[in-house]
């Protein structure tokens, strides 16, 4: 396993990558002064830009909705990658190499080697795609071309087609200099007595991408009678792909799913391609696996499962085999912060055929059609028993009273009580019963969920902070621009002021937490405005402060030139020094109030000289200002 990347790596990687080369990767940015970019939002859909970018600081914040961080952040926010990968990522970019606290670390042969497997899958897709507008082709083109599915689409989803023979895409890789030690390693080709041969001959073939879009496997059907495999061939489990943390169509999917806070999970490739072309683009696949554990990390992760809700629907035939499926869903609904809910076609079409018979309005009215997946969890179980006799009411209650105690909403927990009493035909105090004894048994697989987060920091929420209210406090107002001041121009700050600094008591705990990450950071490096002073204050703030500290970096200050820029750095900053002199003064005058003057007459006069002396400075700094 590899080890930490050093903090000082990624510090080195944050300062030497260009925040705005990479926003502008995925967000059109304009001037908005010296030193400062604003865009429209990516996280968000606004008409009027409030998203800002300051190069120098290497920060971003958005003033329409509140999201802000540095280019780990963004990259991470934008491709849903985890944070090591996104640091290995912009280090290559760069060409920095890492080095790790623990463990030596993906070593350079590791990453050459995953490279070199991504390189020959993206060759691979392009060989496929190109084949499928052939002649050769022509079933695979009548395929799509029956399911509804255009070139536009097939190039859309990067569609293509295996030709048939034994060797094709081998010899094309091997042409491209790769080895067969590289192409067995692949998964895209068998091993006979003869040596290597393809495995995908004579198919439609689909490119399986992960969320940053590389593809690292394929998704093969059958198309000639004679193909005596099985209807889908998937590629094996390899360093790249394994099927139990892949959802086909992610790549596609992922914005508008963390933009509308909801996924749609079908079941197949041409129900992901249907979905989407009907306007349903949150739409995904499992790759030849159920739902499961790892794909509810990924789907976390885009939904964000910061307890805003959002919504996961599944999509299942009305066969045996879909409320199988449904049931298995079900058992791993605690997982999720989200709600859950089910689609079933009219006559258990999947999304392809409904488009195909009924149009894009049918797959969009088979979403709004959605119901709870609890409730339909519960009547697919009560099909189990004989709801006719006592036993089999009493046997029924018991099975689906867990579920009904596993609804997390009470107020509709309350309501589905007295649905499912009228369903099995039981009093309904008496479910009431049942279901208060489930609710206090321990669930295992709630242990199991503790567990699993614990042991994954990334799927943890993201700590909250609630900030001050800046339109109504005066005091909130000032320490806020105290702080863009000692974030963004250090250098402004006066020897004096530095010194004053520790003794302030701020009167907010995130205002706090910046300070103290200021002044840590001012006794380690030097105060010079930029990047490297930033990820110095993050260093030594906790992570609930992180959003406030790169709002910060972008506010702009109220000043257009050097010199007004001067006078406000040591006009703010004194204030605020003289709101500490202030706050001083006030229990000075409280305790002299306690002190007798007769009793403690040297004391007593000793307090008044230092209220006198306060006084004085905190009038010299009100001079200057």
């Amino acid at each position: 396993m590899a080890g930490l990347i050093r903090r000082e790596d990624i510090d080195e990687v944050r300062s030497r990558t260009d925040i705005r080369e990479v926003v502008e990767g995925y967000v059109t940015l304009k001037s908005a002064g010296i030193g400062s970019y604003k865009g429209l939002c990516p996280f968000h859909d606004e008409r009027t830009p409030s998203f800002h970018v300051r190069p120098q600081m290497g920060t971003y914040h958005c003033f329409g909705c509140g999201e802000s961080g540095d280019v780990i952040s963004f990259v991470m926010e934008m491709d849903h990658t985890s944070f090591s990968e996104t640091v290995e990522r912009l280090a290559a970019r760069v060409g920095y190499e890492l080095h790790y606290e623990q463990g030596s670390g993906p070593s350079k042969e590791e990453k050459g080697r995953r490279q070199r497997l991504i390189d020959a899958h993206k060759i691979a897709q392009e060989f496929f795609e190109k084949a499928l507008y052939t002649r050769q082709a022509s079933t695979a083109q009548n395929f799509l071309g029956g399911r509804g599915f255009d070139g536009d689409a097939a190039r859309k989803f990067g569609v293509g087609y295996a030709p048939q023979g034994w060797s094709t895409l081998l010899k094309h890789l091997r042409d491209r200099g790769f080895t067969d030690e590289e192409l067995k390693a692949t998964g895209m080709f068998s091993e006979g007595q003869r040596g290597l041969y393809d495995r995908f001959r004579g198919r439609l073939i689909w490119p399986i991408r992960n969320l940053t879009g590389e593809t690292i496997g394929f998704g093969a059907r059958k198309l000639f009678d004679d193909d005596k495999g099985p209807k889908y061939l998937n590629t094996p489990e390899t360093q790249l792909y394994k099927k139990s943390q892949v959802l086909y169509g992610i790549d596609l999917a992922k914005r508008k799913i963390a933009q509308g806070k909801q996924i749609v999970v079908v079941e197949g490739y041409t129900d992901v391609m249907a979905a989407h072309l009907a306007g349903i683009e949150t739409a995904v696949a499992t790759c030849g696996t159920a739902f499961g554990t790892e794909h509810i990390k990924i789907v976390r992760r885009l939904l964000g499962d910061d307890g805003s809700g959002g919504e996961v629907v599944f999509t299942f035939d009305g066969d045996e085999a879909g409320q199988k499926a449904a049931l298995h869903a079900f058992q791993e609904d605690q997982r999720f912060s989200a709600q859950t809910y089910v689609c079933v076609a009219p006559e258990g079409m999947d999304p392809c055929d409904l488009r195909l018979k009924r149009g894009d309005k049918a797959v969009r009215d088979l979403l709004k059609a959605k119901r709870p997946l609890f409730e339909f969890a519960i009547r697919v179980t009560l099909r189990d028993f004989d709801l006719e006799s006592i036993e089999g009411r009493i046997r029924a209650m018991r099975v689906v009273a867990p579920m009904v105690a596993s609804i997390r909403d009470s107020g509709l927990r309350h309501a589905y009580q007295r649905e499912v009493a009228r369903w099995i035909g039981v009093d309904l105090e008496e479910l009431d019963g049942a279901v208060r004894e489930a609710a206090r048994q321990p669930v295992e697989r709630r242990r199991e969920e503790v567990q699993a987060a614990s042991a994954d920091p990334e799927d943890q929420p993201k700590p909250q902070v609630e900030l001050p209210d800046y339109t109504n406090d005066a005091a909130a107002r000032r320490e806020r621009q105290a702080l863009e001041v000692l974030v963004q121009v250090p250098d402004l700050v006066e020897r004096s002021q530095w010194e004053a600094l520790p003794s302030i008591r701020v009167r907010y705990r995130v205002h706090h937490e910046i300070l103290r990450g200021v002044l840590a950071a001012h006794d380690e490096i030097d105060a010079v405005p930029g990047g490297r002073w930033v990820n110095g204050i993050r260093n030594h703030t906790h992570e609930a402060a992180h959003s406030l500290l790169a709002e910060l970096t972008v506010a702009p200050l109220p000043a257009t030139t050097q010199r007004q820029v001067e006078n406000h750095a040591v006009s703010i900053l004194n204030r605020l020094l003289a709101q500490e002199l202030s706050v001083r003064q006030r229990d000075k005058v409280r305790e002299l109030e306690r002190v007798d003057s007769v009793v403690e007459a040297d004391r007593f006069r000793s307090i008044q000289r230092e209220i006198l002396d306060l006084e004085s400075k905190r009038r010299q700094l009100s001079e200057v200002r």
